[in-house]
């Protein structure tokens, strides 16, 4: 089974990583730039997909490191 999510998302006037199903934050950050790179770090630890929030909460960008399926074949 895959590692959830690691989610990078706006917190009032800072940035939270969160796992995904979880309410505690992984980390709390000034910047957007710097949570998501603590995010990536995170993500690439447990082999997960990284997901980057937009201010506004929708999804801006998607990157997965690891415990992909292996294509099958066609």
């Amino acid at each position: 089974m895959a590692a959830p999510a690691i989610h990078t998302v706006p917190a009032g006037d800072r940035w939270e990583n969160k796992r995904a199903g979880e309410d505690t934050a992984l980390s709390s950050h000034d910047t957007k730039e710097d949570a998501a790179a603590a995010g990536r770090e995170q993500a690439m630890r447990d082999q997960a997909e990284h997901i980057i929030h937009k201010q506004d909460g929708t999804i801006g960008e998607r990157n997965s490191y690891g415990g992909d399926p292996e294509s099958s074949a066609g």
